[in-house]
């Protein structure tokens, strides 16, 4: 299917509002090529010798003709003003639709997808992008519309006064069409050019200012400029290019459209010096040639616009048209209750072509607490995601109460399960919405007893606002401690049967990450548990510690057990000095 059947598919919702816009803009334009018309009965009726006798006298139609210039031009601006208004209110429409589509889709794209692009990139083509849906209809569909009628008006008009000059005029209309498709393909490239450094540039800029931190902490503000500068000039030099190209496209259209009029001008003199043709009749005939060539550099600029409008909404087809790799199967069904056993069968997964997970088999039982440690890279947190299908293994299932997760809807699957990560994600929202997050239809009363299971209402209390106080970007008006602490009343609030723990207190320091782990070992009672950790203390007396290497299960079982083994387990516990 063609972009811009793709794009007017946008707009088939609003086709009685465009319906109405395009009576609109047929009056407006039909009001339009009356405008020449009085001053044409002035010079023609009214200036010449022996002028014609009009209700009683020339002098009196002078005033009419003056006011029925005005009312026209009125009646035009009114209409044109009413069809503008619809057309851009359409657009925009189908703009939102667009933009929420797009937004939507990306939201339910597997983390496989994201971990490949920048998030900046995907921002730009939702907020940036998408605006060529607009241009394509406002810029092109509309005003190719209104050229065209225009066109075909006036050159009625135009064989009616004189047919000779008429195809003079039009002689130069195949070089136009020449120059169009010329440069056309040369403005579609570098519109793509310059949407993929804008697009680069706003990730540079992204990225920059979200490390600011970092940035002053190591003393590397001039050096992350002089990276944002180069950015910067790479989106300059492309904007040069396409604008460059637009003023010589400019020079050669306006060129050729000057030598038309400039050999209208030739021939409808002689015209009028032989008489065959009135001096009015030639002043109508050359404001009808401006409105001919205004259509035509309209339409013009249309095509090159609509070049660079193909561009970007071609990079919001990309997202579209990319195939979500984790999707419900056609027969999946939701789940209402669970008893939480887990289970990985066969389980195999790799990024591309690095192999990550291999020959996973490993059988959880309901409310059973079990810890996944390992190496750097064994695969701890991959195994992790596998649950809640961030991703889908390659080979293999993962089971819930003996089902595979794939034939169970991703939303009630995710709705059994709490997650505590390493760094609490947060939104710039207050505390209470933040808690909230996974269960938006918590009472005040619920949110508080979950912040009090935490141990984050005594200091949520002391805050000016309290559970109404705004966190800053990504929680950053609040420490590390208490950021952890909102995101466990986040899983206490939402009272899942399954719990995820990825390091949920690495970044703590020793006497915060004791009390963290007191409400965290709340938090596991009666549930089924997966936590992964390099703090083996803090999981030394769970149910069942498995242990990764290389993608694969070593050794698993209780910590004396593995410690009685004298293997990997023993190893990584004896490093740390924990007591036995």
């Amino acid at each position: 299917m063609s972009i811009y059947r793709r794009v007017l598919a946008y707009y088939r919702p609003f086709s009685v509002q465009t319906a109405l816009g395009l009576v609109l803009s047929l009056a407006a334009i039909g009001l339009s090529l009356l405008k020449p018309w009085p001053f044409k009965i002035i010079v023609d009726d009214i200036l010449r010798p022996n002028p014609k006798m009009w209700f009683g006298g020339s002098v009196h139609l002078i005033p009419l003709l003056c006011l029925a210039l005005v009312v026209i031009q009125l009646l035009w601006g009114l209409l044109n003003l009413a069809s503008n208004y619809l057309f851009v209110k359409v657009g925009l429409q189908a703009l939102l639709k667009l933009r929420t589509d797009l937004y939507a889709y990306l939201q339910s794209l597997s983390l496989k997808y994201h971990d490949a692009r920048r998030s900046s990139d995907s921002s730009f083509r939702v907020a940036y992008d998408s605006q060529s849906i607009q241009t394509i209809y406002n810029k092109g569909f509309t005003n190719i519309f209104g050229s065209v009628v225009t066109l075909i008006g006036t050159f009625c008009i135009m064989v009616r006064i004189d047919w000779q000059l008429t195809l003079l005029s039009l002689a130069i209309v195949p070089l136009i069409v020449g120059a169009i498709y010329f440069f056309a393909h040369r403005i579609r490239r570098e519109s793509t050019s310059i949407q993929e450094q804008e697009s680069a540039l706003l990730a540079q800029a992204q990225e920059g200012l979200s490390s600011v931190r970092m940035v002053h902490a190591f003393g590397r503000e001039e050096w992350e400029v002089r990276q944002f500068h180069l950015q910067a000039q790479q989106s300059l030099h492309a904007n040069l290019r396409l604008t460059l190209t637009n003023v010589n496209s400019a020079l050669v259209i306006s060129t050729l459209m000057v030598m038309g009029t400039a050999a209208m001008y030739y021939l409808g003199t002689l015209h009028v010096l032989a008489g065959t043709l009135t001096l009015g009749s030639l002043l109508v005939f050359s404001a009808y040639l401006l409105m001919l060539y205004q259509p035509l550099e309209s339409l013009t600029y249309t095509a090159w616009a609509m070049e660079g409008a193909t561009a970007g909404a071609r990079r919001c087809f990309e997202v579209l048209d990319r195939a979500d790799d984790v999707v419900d199967a056609p027969d999946a069904q939701e789940i209402t209750e669970t008893a939480g056993g887990i289970g990985f069968q066969d389980v195999n997964f790799s990024y591309g072509s690095q192999p990550v997970l291999q020959d996973i088999n490993l059988s959880i039982s309901p409310n059973q607490i079990v810890a996944l440690v390992g190496g750097t890279g064994a695969g701890k947190s991959t195994l992790l995601s596998l649950v809640p299908r961030f991703y889908d293994p390659n080979s293999g299932a993962v089971t819930l109460d003996g089902r595979d997760v794939r034939a169970i809807t991703k939303r009630s699957l995710r709705s059994k399960i709490g997650i505590v990560l390493q760094d609490t994600l947060l939104f710039s929202t207050t505390i209470r919405e933040n808690i909230a997050y996974g269960r938006s239809d918590a009472t005040d009363d619920e949110i508080r007893e979950a912040a009090r299971r935490a141990q984050a209402h005594e200091f949520i209390s002391r805050l000016p606002a309290g559970y109404d106080s705004p966190i800053g970007e990504r929680g950053g008006h609040l420490s590390v401690g208490q950021r952890q602490r909102i995101g466990i009343a986040r899983a206490f609030l939402k009272d899942a049967p399954i719990l995820l723990l990825d390091e949920p207190t690495s970044a703590l320091d020793p006497t915060t990450e004791a009390a963290i782990m007191e409400t965290i070992k709340d938090l596991m009672h009666g549930r089924t548990t997966l936590i992964v950790t390099h703090r083996l203390a803090t999981i030394h007396r769970v149910d069942r510690i498995v242990v990764l290497e290389n993608g694969g299960i070593v050794e698993q079982g209780t910590g004396a057990e593995l410690v009685a083994k004298g293997g990997v387990y023993a190893k990584l516990y004896a490093s740390g000095n924990y007591p036995a």
